[in-house]
C-alpha cells in the first residue's frame, strides 16, 4: 500500500502542477528535490509572482525512521518506525476574487520494534478559501466534493464537510478559515472497509482537485480589483497564517518530526496584513464573507 499510494502521488503531482501552470499562462513551477536526514526525502513544486498565481506550491514528500520522542508520546508507544507520504498543497492567487485553496492526502503506517506493521490510516481532503464570497463557486465546489464521496459512500460528504467545517475553525478568532470542503483522518481498515476501500476513497477526492478548482479559477482570474480590495485580501490571509500556524495538525507534525521547514512554510501566502481591530464596513461584501465565516453553511 505505501509504494502503491506514493507512485499515485507522485503523479499527481504532476497533473496537478501541468494544469495549474496552464491556468496562469505566464510563471512555471520551479522543482527542488530533498532528503530527509532521518530517512525519505520530497518533490517540491513552488510557482510565485505568476500572472494569475502569486504564490503557490504543490509538494509531495515519502519519509520514515523512528518515531521521535513527541510522536511516540502522541501515540502512546515505547518504540517503533513510521512511514508518511503524501501531496500537500496551498495556492494563493494574487487577484483577491479567486479563493485560496489547499488540499492534501496522506497515509500513514507505524511499526513495532520488530519491524511489523501495527498501524495503517489515511487522512485528508481539499478546503477553499474565498477573500470575497462568490455563492456559486462555494456550491461548486462542495458538489465536486460531494459528487467525489457520493461514488464510495453516501454518507461520507454529510461527515467529512462538518469535520472540515469543525477542524478548520480558528478558535481564537471565533470564524472559520473558508468556506470548508472535506476534512478525514484516521481512515483504518475495519470490518467495513479495507485498506483498498479506504485508498479508493482518498485517490476519488484527490482525482476530484482540479475539476473543483480549476473552473473557479478561470472565470474570477480576469476580473479588475482595486488597492482596497487587495488589502482585504491580505488582512484576511493574515487569519490564515494564524490558523496555519497556531492549530494545523499537519503543520505542527512536520515542525516535530525534524520536517523540511521550507516545505512546511510554503503554505504561508508572500504578503500579508495584521491591522489593529480591523472590521469590514457595514453591509460591505466584506461583511458578507465574515458573516459565513462565522456561521459556517450547507452549500449543496
Amino acid at each position: 500500500m505505501r509504494t502503491k499510494f506514493n507512485r499515485y502521488i507522485e503523479k499527481l503531482q504532476d497533473s496537478i502542477t501541468q494544469k495549474l501552470t496552464e491556468a496562469d499562462g505566464k510563471a512555471r513551477f520551479k522543482e527542488d528535490l530533498w532528503e530527509r536526514s532521518d530517512g525519505g526525502g520530497g518533490r517540491t513544486r513552488v510557482i510565485e509572482n505568476g500572472a494569475v498565481f502569486e504564490k503557490g506550491g504543490v509538494n509531495i514528500s515519502a519519509v520514515h525512521g523512528e518515531l521521535p520522542e513527541s510522536m511516540k508520546n502522541y501515540f502512546k508507544v515505547k518504540a517503533g518506525d513510521f512511514f508518511a507520504c503524501g501531496l500537500s498543497l496551498v495556492i494563493h492567487p494574487k487577484n483577491p476574487f479567486v479563493p485560496t485553496v489547499h488540499a492534501n492526502w496522506r497515509y500513514f503506517e507505524l511499526y513495532n520494534d520488530k519491524g511489523e506493521l501495527q498501524d495503517q490510516w489515511f487522512g485528508g481532503g481539499q478546503d477553499l478559501t474565498p477573500y470575497y464570497l462568490f455563492e456559486e463557486d462555494a456550491q461548486h465546489f462542495h458538489q465536486v466534493c460531494k459528487d467525489a464521496c457520493d461514488a464510495i459512500d453516501k454518507d461520507f460528504y454529510p461527515l467529512y464537510k462538518k469535520r472540515c467545517d469543525e477542524y478548520f475553525w480558528n478558535t481564537h478568532r471565533g470564524e472559520a478559515r473558508g468556506v470548508g470542503g472535506l476534512f478525514f483522518d484516521y481512515l483504518r481498515p475495519d470490518e467495513k472497509h479495507s485498506a483498498e476501500n479506504w485508498y479508493d476513497f482518498v485517490t476519488g477526492i484527490g482525482d476530484s482537485f482540479l475539476e473543483a478548482y480549476v473552473p473557479i479559477v478561470e472565470k474570477r482570474k480576469n476580473i479588475d480589483y482595486t488597492d482596497a480590495q487587495r488589502e482585504w485580501q491580505e488582512v484576511r490571509r493574515g487569519r490564515y497564517v494564524e490558523f496555519n500556524l497556531i492549530h494545523d495538525k499537519g503543520t505542527l507534525f512536520g515542525l516535530k518530526t525534524n520536517g523540511r521547514i521550507e516545505s512546511i512554510l510554503m503554505s504561508l501566502p508572500p504578503r500579508v496584513q495584521w491591522q489593529y481591530n480591523h472590521k469590514p464596513e457595514l453591509n460591505s461584501k466584506e461583511e458578507e464573507l465574515v458573516n459565513v465565516l462565522e456561521n459556517p453553511r450547507t452549500w449543496v
